[in-house]
């Protein structure tokens, strides 16, 4: 599928291409495509190597941790991503193995995961959805997330469903959405925000 946007560079389709959507099909994921798009997160740049990451995941079969997952977001993310195949928390570890070695690229570190996770996904016919909207104090307790992790996103993956399944309000979103331009975001010298 393509989205319809447009650059005027030679970007990779992929990235045009890639987007997030809130209506999927329910769709059970083979392991193997779940176990491929982790291992694109495992291979993505890191700081020192350190590889701060980790990712909790429940897959819409495993009757043990599915609807505790669910629970997790607050309602407004839930009401669509029941429908996902996985769900999945990114975390970071904000310390290099020592309470007195602060990382200060661990979220960094993490988001460059979370991009490998949305483009192999994307490549595998499926969509990724990140989102914040989720109750942390709530997850830490019931994850068992020690405190030197910072909990980043959650992240819903599957197929692209009817945009009908979703409610009402949802239903105008679905679609890509654009960009700021490359001038808005990007130049040289000092900053010009």
């Amino acid at each position: 599928m393509t989205t319809g946007r447009q650059t005027d560079t030679a970007l990779e389709s992929m990235f045009l291409d890639r987007w997030s959507p809130r209506a999927f099909d329910a769709s059970l994921m083979p392991g193997k495509d779940l176990r491929t798009i982790l291992d694109a997160a495992r291979w993505a740049p890191s700081s020192f190597n350190y590889q701060p990451w980790r990712f909790l995941y429940a897959t819409r079969d495993d009757t043990a941790n599915w609807s505790r997952y669910l629970d997790l977001l607050m309602p407004f993310n839930a009401i669509w991503a029941k429908e996902a195949s996985v769900l999945l928390f990114i975390l970071s570890e904000t310390t290099m193995g020592a309470p007195d070695k602060p990382s200060y690229s661990h979220s960094f570190d993490a988001g460059a995961a979370w991009a490998a996770i949305a483009l192999q996904s994307h490549l595998l016919g499926y969509h990724a959805h990140g989102m914040v909207g989720i109750e942390m104090d709530q997850t830490r307790a019931t994850l068992h997330i020690p405190d030197d992790f910072r909990i980043e996103a959650a992240v819903a993956i599957g197929r692209l469903g009817d945009p009908a399944s979703l409610p009402e309000k949802l239903q105008a979103r679905e679609v890509p959405s654009g960009r700021k331009s490359l001038d808005e975001i990007a130049y040289p010298g000092t900053f010009r925000g």
